[in-house]
């Protein structure tokens, strides 16, 4: 299925969270998500379902000031 992944559309077979985590290499502990624009904490990233088109937004935490 096609979903919108940081703007851009990729393919995955993921169907949850973790699993597109998991098959894009993102290190879970050192991210936020987002789902729809929705954040989601990490512990729901096992259930959280996906659906074609669905847009996610993968952040990492920046230092400064």
């Amino acid at each position: 299925m096609q979903v919108e992944l940081n703007g851009r559309t990729i393919e995955t077979a993921a169907s949850t969270l973790a699993e597109l985590m998991a098959e894009q290499q993102f290190d879970i502990r050192s991210v936020a998500t987002a789902l729809n624009g929705a954040f989601v904490p990490r512990s729901s990233y096992a259930r959280q379902q996906l659906e074609a088109g669905c847009q996610v937004e993968v952040l990492s935490p920046m230092q400064g000031g």
